[in-house]
């Protein structure tokens, strides 16, 4: 008898939790050198502390003191509004900004793991959607979804839902939680074509004809709309944050230089250290491996999710000079779980094996960003 998919997931998504929390804390302790940016308004909660570096200080900055744009240097326009505008409103119920970032990605990161679990059981049956709940739970950058103020977590959640209610027929629902989405991160085209292409899909399905109604994806571009609309009459610049990409330090100029990758090669020398390495030969390693799974994906799960998938994996990894940050980006591509857990079915060696490493792998890349080490 298989157990419920989504009780096994939530619990070990409950034990990853609480495992990836003690060790932020541990190693935030062990190398207090690590820069925090919560470290100045939040030095008596050390527990915590580890789950805030790099990105969350520009998420309290929006959420405190709102946007600003600054051409030719690095601003916060470059973040999308929903996930400080939840920390803002936790914080006029007097939540620490801190505090309210850690707690919302953590709460998201759980409520991802369920809903994607219920999500599965609509493309397969209970033992596959299980095995898919647990490599996404334990996926290496799955840490992301258990304390790290960042907005992957909420964005993972509302985009899972989105699809979970267009597969049981709300399109209108489906709709608006993805335009809600829409506003967390600057992908909308890959949410929208998604959407759009599993829409038509389905209703091929069962054998009924398309109308105008099946268009309505395309308004789940709302949220983007929104924020372009906001920076046009804030700043003037309707796509400023595309344009502060370039700014010193991100250094991320849409181009050639970018698309090619050339940064990338740059990067490797004969000095460079171990970490460095690691990091780039990493996010470029999960990048091909996400790639290399899409067409399994359209086999298995339909062309729907097929666009989906290589929509979502195929524009960050173009907008990357180096493909950093394409492990946490990759969580958005949840389909590709789900259509892994089918390849590794009559495999369960391989698939213990390949559960046990990114467990591993996963558990390693903690204890590094609780040491405010950048990992993605």
């Amino acid at each position: 008898m298989v157990r419920s998919a989504p009780r096994v997931v939530l619990t070990a998504g409950l034990a990853a939790l609480a495992l990836c929390t003690a060790l932020v804390t541990v190693s935030a302790l062990a190398f207090p050198q690590g820069y925090s940016p919560a470290r100045l308004t939040w030095p008596g909660a050390p527990t915590l502390l580890g789950w805030a570096h790099f990105d969350a200080g520009w998420y309290a900055h929006i959420a405190t003191a709102g946007y600003s744009y600054t051409p030719g240097q690095q601003s916060p326009v470059a973040f999308f509004p929903l996930y400080p505008l939840v920390l803002r409103g936790l914080g006029l119920l007097h939540v620490d900004t801190f505090l309210a970032g850690v707690l919302v990605t953590m709460l998201c990161g759980l409520g991802a793991l369920y809903v994607f679990t219920l999500w599965a059981r609509t493309r397969a049956d209970e033992e596959a959607a299980r095995n898919a709940g647990l490599l996404l739970a334990f996926y290496p950058f799955a840490f992301f979804l258990y304390g790290a103020m960042y907005s992957d977590a909420l964005f993972l959640l509302l985009i899972i839902g989105a699809f979970l209610l267009l597969e049981r027929g709300q399109l209108g629902w489906a709709v608006l939680l993805a335009a809600v989405a829409t506003a967390a991160r600057p992908v909308a085209p890959a949410l929208v074509v998604g959407l759009l292409a599993r829409r038509l899909e389905w209703k091929h399905e069962r054998g009924l004809k398309w109308s105008l109604v099946d268009l309505l994806p395309v308004c789940a571009a709302a949220g983007f709309v929104l924020y372009v609309l906001y920076q046009w009459k804030a700043f003037g610049e309707p796509f400023a944050f595309v344009k502060v990409q370039s700014a010193p330090g991100w250094d991320q100029k849409p181009g050639w230089r970018t698309w090619a990758k050339l940064r990338w090669f740059q990067g490797f020398s004969s000095q460079m250290s171990l970490s460095d390495g690691l990091r780039l030969v990493g996010h470029a390693a999960v990048t091909l491996a996400a790639l290399a799974l899409v067409w399994p994906t359209v086999k298995r799960l339909g062309w729907g999710y097929g666009v989906y998938t290589l929509a979502i994996v195929g524009l960050p990894a173009l907008s990357s000079k180096d493909f950093m940050g394409m492990g946490r980006y990759l969580l958005a591509a949840f389909p590709l779980f789900l259509t892994l857990a089918l390849l590794l079915r009559e495999r369960p060696r391989l698939r213990w094996g390949v559960l046990a490493t990114f467990a591993c792998v996963m558990l390693a890349l903690t204890v590094a960003f609780g040491a405010a080490e950048y990992v993605s």
